[in-house]
């Protein structure tokens, strides 16, 4: 017969797995949390399109919160707070709600507030999300200085550019199956060509991207 994990078993499981993804003075908190919303927690490889996910349960199961494994602690924990902020506004609000709306925008501020301390995030990344969090946006990708403030935390990847230091019609890709050419800046946005269906997509100057030695035109 096998014998259940105690609670603080439990808890040691769980900041077992969190220290290598989060700054260590908010591990027990995200513990704590994973327990009294009991969600599963899921790392995930990287995705081009988002950084994290939230599934309301289905069919009796838990809530299901995802999370790119290659974020640096700091962007990780902002990323996992707003999956979060989404699990606890459908427990308040259920459906009835915009993802984005007021009601998650309030719950992630209150979530994400105990977290803004110098212990477990540095003084500019700090800064970059209480401006943030004044009117936080679906992505913290779409807040361009939170966004250029995490990426100074990235490890070096010399395979990986910014779009902005591309010149102008460089081939690049997202994926090993998307290829963009790089076109003109639109205010705050470049607007690209996908290679395979000469759709239009607009992004952000700092999205990591890979060059393309050859032309593939």
């Amino acid at each position: 017969m096998i014998s259940k994990l105690t609670e603080a078993e439990l808890l040691a499981q769980y900041k077992a797995v969190l220290s290598k993804y989060i700054p260590e003075e908010s591990v027990h908190t995200i513990a704590l949390w994973v327990r009294q919303y009991n969600f599963d927690l899921k790392i995930t490889n990287s995705r081009s399109t988002k950084l994290g996910d939230y599934r309301s349960p289905f069919k009796g199961q838990r809530h299901k919160i995802t999370v790119n494994h290659n974020l640096n602690r700091y962007a990780f924990l902002i990323t996992l707070v707003h999956e979060v902020a989404h699990l606890t506004a459908f427990e308040k609000f259920s459906h009835r709600i915009k993802p984005h709306g007021d009601e998650w925008k309030k719950e992630y501020q209150r979530l994400m507030h105990p977290f803004l301390h110098d212990s477990i995030l540095p003084n500019d990344v700090q800064l970059a999300l209480k401006n943030y969090l004044i009117n936080p946006a679906a992505s913290s990708c779409a807040d361009e200085n939170l966004l250029r403030t995490l990426k100074k935390y990235d490890k070096p990847n010399e395979a990986v550019v910014h779009l902005e230091d591309l010149p102008f019609k460089t081939i690049f890709k997202i994926s090993p199956e998307r290829y963009f050419e790089k076109g003109e800046k639109l205010r705050k946005r470049y607007k690209c060509i996908e290679i395979a269906t000469k759709r239009i997509y607009l992004f952000s100057p700092v999205a990591e991207v890979t060059t393309v030695q050859k032309t593939l035109l």
